[in-house]
């Protein structure tokens, strides 16, 4: 399992774009337009009749509009006591506040007491979905609206999909939530849930409160229910905590606790199940604990911190975490503080890697640190630049040697840029100490090693372009020749240990790089010139519609295959020493819709493939695609790789819409993953089901935790999600759906239409 869980280097993009829904909300003219404002405690009214009885009560008939500075009123009759300050007003009233319009068919209000009652009442909040109807509605000096026999809902159609009924409902002032006191929660009017209170949202602001719950099952875990509880503790701090229930493992506690302070910014996550009843041969506790925090503390520095902890190597897989991937093989555990001046920078690192599994244990940086200096020069555009580094590697296992390293490199880069032609060359002295500590009898490494090498590189291209008439229309063709020499000695580097140091991929830009490796416990011998040449071809829109690249290494000297002197790092599936194999990448943008993408590494001389992948998009329109693609790596881990996938999303209707996705494993001829979603959503409601099944990774199976696991996970997934309570109605999407993937959904660029 461990080569499907290297292959994994697909991140999650965005998906395509969520149709839009056609969900209208009812807007409100100003019912006094063409009355001068009001701003001071005075009344304006207007109506066709007006009378005045014993110079105390006004009575006005015939469409009459009454402002305030805080409500206006039109109705058919209204009265208004002057020495009470109250009004009383009957027949097709509409009431409009800063934050509602209510219609009724009566309504009385105190000025003094700053008041209003309405009865027969229907309201609409402004700018928001929530609406409904109500045998009283009060409204207090306060603001606070209180509605009696009443209901709520965010639906727009005349019978509701889902609604609130209650004997009393009081939506706040500011109209950011809602209570409900002996509340019905009914679905097209027929009760299906009874709630003695509970509070809701309905707008965008944070409060406290249940979230929506989610209802799935799997193999690993049977029926799983959880209802997260939304916990606003401040305006800077909240908190999210998630009981989950698992019929085979038990009830687990999720909690989320996020801070912002000033320019500092983190949350920390906390999983634990006290008690896994899978597990019979062992009571410990199960648990995964991450601490996550940026911030800067001026214009220059900047603080970093990722640390994640965790019971057991197959937690990821048996109990699952938004935290990681269940195919993660190790967990973050790093802490940073960086200074960015103006011409140099420093950082300083302390780093570690929970392993989970059956994979070689990782180095401590304890620490790491980065100095780095640039200064211009005054001609040829060039700079000196220096960079050095001091890394202390510390070991978990007793007998596994330990270092430190101090490397320093100083040169100068002349980079010459021109819109046809680009000359970036560099000339560089590298010089690296090593002390090694805990080496075994009969090793070939020393306690104390010096390596010094320079480096030569010229790097050099030309951009040639014409125009191309073809198929009646007008094109650019353009034509990228370069050129790279590179030139390090060799030298011996057999008695350093590998710390941090692995082979780099020779796809077509990483044969231009000035290294093979990612650290610099190796640094490879090097007597070569790449050449590469890429053409396109660019329709009158400046959009490209074919790229083709090609490029390879010659070797000039006679000691190429093994420029590490390392047996551990030498790339074996180039067995000859004068070029490395063929790299290209292929793009072909067919049309609006279809669109071909690949790249390939190719040995030429023994006729094999060392890695390659293609990907075939067909994009019907902004809502609907189908992704296929292939993947195939000769050496993971000692063994091949060869994988298809399967993807699509389809918007059915404007209610429907289906995701689908196919991974299987050709080489041993097995599905590695399988997913159907649907996803029906209107505009106030929405429910997703989901069948999903994916291959079950073990990364420690001599552990107590091994108990029952199948080979393959199963399950399916129901969410209800209501709309509307956050103030808006806008689609929530299938992004979801695409992220729950051990694969993902890698979104090609050009397909835009």
């Amino acid at each position: 399992m461990s080569s499907v869980a290297q292959a994994n280097v697909e991140n999650t993009s965005p998906m395509p774009e969520t149709r839009v829904m056609m969900c209208p909300l009812p807007v409100f003219d100003d019912i006094a337009i063409g009355m001068p404002e009001v701003l001071d405690s005075t009344i304006r009214i207007s109506s066709l009749e007006a009378s005045i009885e014993q110079d105390q009560t006004a009575l006005f008939n015939g469409s009459v509009i009454l402002v305030d500075k805080d409500q206006k009123i039109i109705a058919d009759k209204l009265s208004f006591n002057r020495l009470k300050m109250q009004i009383e007003a009957i027949g097709n009233i509409h009431y409009q506040g800063k934050q509602i319009n209510i219609f009724a068919k009566t309504l009385k209000a105190s000025k003094t007491d700053r008041s209003t009652e309405m009865t027969a009442a229907s309201y609409q909040l402004d700018g928001n979905p929530g609406h409904g109807q109500a045998g009283k509605l009060s409204i207090n000096n306060d603001g606070m609206m209180s509605l009696t026999d009443s209901t709520f809902t965010t639906c727009l159609q005349e019978v509701p999909d889902w609604q609130i009924k209650a004997s009393e409902i009081n939506l706040s002032a500011k109209g950011d939530f809602g209570e409900a006191y002996h509340a019905q929660f009914r679905v097209l009017d027929v009760p299906i849930l009874y709630v003695p209170y509970f509070s809701f949202p309905i707008s965008k602001e944070r409060l406290s409160g249940f979230l929506y719950p989610e209802l799935s099952s799997s193999s690993n875990s049977g029926v799983e229910f959880s209802a997260p509880f939304y916990w606003n503790i401040a305006e800077n701090y909240d908190a999210t905590i998630t009981p989950r229930y698992m019929s085979k493992r038990g009830t687990q506690v999720q909690t989320e606790f996020r801070y912002l302070i000033d320019q500092q910014t983190g949350k920390i996550d906390l999983e634990y199940l006290h008690h896994d009843k899978e597990i019979k041969t062992n009571d410990d506790p199960r648990y995964l604990a991450r601490f996550q925090h940026i911030g800067t503390f001026s214009e220059d520095f900047r603080a970093y911190i990722d640390y994640t902890t965790i019971s057991d190597d197959n937690y990821l897989v048996d109990i699952g975490s938004r935290q990681y991937n269940s195919n993660d093989a190790y967990l973050y555990q790093t802490g940073e503080l960086a200074y960015f001046g103006e011409q140099w920078q420093a950082t300083l690192q302390l780093q570690d890697f929970e392993v989970l599994g059956d994979h070689q244990p990782s180095y401590k940086t304890l620490p790491h640190i980065e100095l780095s200096a640039q200064q211009p020069l005054n001609f040829l555009s060039g700079q000196f630049e220096l960079y050095s580094e001091l890394t202390n590697f510390q070991s978990s296992e007793k007998d596994q040697v330990e270092a430190n390293r101090y490397h320093v490199e100083a040169g100068f880069t002349f980079p010459i840029t021109r819109p046809a032609w680009f000359l970036n060359s560099e000339v560089k002295l590298l010089h690296t100490y090593y002390q090694q500590d805990n080496i075994t009898a009969g090793s070939s490494l020393e306690e104390s090693v010096e390596r010094t090498l320079p480096k030569v590189r010229i790097h050099a291209g030309v951009n040639f372009d014409r125009q191309l008439s073809a198929f009646g229309q007008n094109y650019r063709h353009t034509l990228e020749p370069q050129l790279q020499y590179l030139y390090v000695p060799e030298k011996d580097q057999s008695n350093i240990g590998l710390y941090d140091t692995t082979i780099l991929q020779d796809d077509f830009h990483g044969i231009f790089r000035d290294t093979r490796y990612s650290g610099i416990d190796r640094i490879a011998a090097a007597n070569q010139y790449t050449w590469g040449i890429t053409s396109r071809l660019l329709d009158e829109q400046n959009l490209e519609i074919i790229r083709v690249s090609l490029g390879r290494i010659q070797y000039l000297g006679d000691n190429n295959l093994n420029l590490a002197n390392d047996a551990l790092l030498t790339d074996n599936d180039d067995t000859n020493n004068k070029q490395s194999s063929v790299a290209a990448d292929l793009f072909y943008r067919i049309n609006h819709q279809w669109q071909v993408s690949g790249d390939i590494q190719y040995n030429t001389l023994e006729n094999f493939t060392n890695k390659g992948q293609v990907n075939i998009d067909y994009q019907i329109n902004k809502y609907n695609l189908i992704q296929l693609n292939h993947r195939y790596t000769r050496n993971v881990s000692g063994d091949s790789l060869e994988q298809a996938s399967l993807l699509t999303s389809i918007a059915i209707n404007e209610n429907w819409a289906f995701v689908g996705r196919l991974t299987q494993d050709l080489q041993q001829d097995r599905s590695l993953e399988s997913y159907a979603g649907f996803q029906y959503e209107s505009c106030c409601w929405a429910v997703r089901i989901a069948y999903q099944r994916h291959i079950n990774s073990n990364l420690d199976a001599a552990s107590f935790v091994n108990e029952g696991r199948e080979e393959f996970d199963t399950g399916i997934s129901i969410k209800l999600i209501i709309k509307g309570l956050d103030g808006k109605q806008s689609a929530i999407g299938t992004q979801e759906m695409f992220d729950k993937s051990i694969f993902g959904y890698k979104r090609p660029y050009y397909l835009q239409n």
